[in-house]
């Protein structure tokens, strides 16, 4: 089954050599910050956004998500909040929105009202990297009844029986993680990562994102051939934080020279 979001990433693929997906967590800074920044994002020429609903354990972010995501629930930050937004921003923006965030969220809501929620809001897909595929089946099959992409990760520690088995479980697209550990942290585009790539082809013929360490132009130029959607994330928000709207302006400027 062909889902909005595959749709959506190969009539780009037409267009483009590589996608641009980013990553904000919802209320960090603020809500307010959050919408400058995806104004900066959509003018780049970003072309999918991951908005984060904050989690006390977010076990695949590295050390600047992590704070982000405590900081933005000390100030209060609510689920219901995160879906207003999510709405908002899906209705204000060109780029296609997903949810990503933790299992817990769509266990505490229910599943069905999980998915009935994202489906109202208008976002296409979403990403929940401590499901695994095992114990993922009604939350998959109530996703494709609402056109809802589950999207999974493929890892370099997987075998390649479990990365077919993960291509066989996927829609939409694949989030392909660059490196062994958590976000963050600079990863080297090198055969090694050449190698997973062409292990992941092998899994899946979905659209192939990468993410977890992409910081530079050098990275997308990298991926061009080898991957469809280069994911920046910590990168983005680290230019935020240091130089606010001319910082993160001049960061996709240079990103996309």
């Amino acid at each position: 089954m062909s889902t909005t979001l595959e749709k959506y990433v190969r009539e780009k693929l037409e267009k483009k050599e590589i996608l641009l997906m980013t990553h904000v967590i919802c209320g960090y800074p603020s809500f307010d910050e959050n919408y400058q920044e995806l104004e900066i994002m959509a003018e780049a020429g970003v072309d999918l956004v991951e908005l984060q609903f904050p989690f006390s354990e977010p076990s695949a972010d590295g050390p600047l998500f992590v704070k982000a995501n405590q900081q933005s629930l000390e100030k209060g930050t609510t689920v219901d909040q995160c879906f207003e937004f999510l709405e908002k921003v899906s209705k204000d923006f060109p780029f296609m929105t997903m949810m990503m965030g933790y299992y817990n969220t769509a266990y505490k809501m229910g599943e069905e009202k999980y998915i009935d929620r994202l489906a109202a809001v208008g976002a296409n897909a979403f990403i929940l990297p401590d499901l695994p595929i095992e114990e993922a089946g009604t939350l998959h099959e109530l996703a494709a009844e609402k056109d809802q992409a589950p999207i999974m990760l493929m890892t370099p520690t997987n075998t390649q029986e479990r990365l077919n088995q993960i291509g066989e479980h996927a829609e939409g697209l694949v989030y392909a993680v660059a490196r062994k550990g958590v976000t963050g942290k600079k990863t080297s585009m090198d055969d090694e990562v050449g190698d997973f790539l062409k292990r992941c082809r092998q899994a899946t013929d979905l659209p192939l994102g990468v993410g977890f360490g992409l910081s530079c132009k050098e990275d997308l130029d990298y991926l061009k051939g080898k991957a469809d959607i280069a994911i920046i994330g910590t990168a983005a928000l680290r230019a935020w934080e240091n130089g606010g709207k001319e910082g993160l302006t001049k960061f996709f400027a240079d990103l996309t020279a």
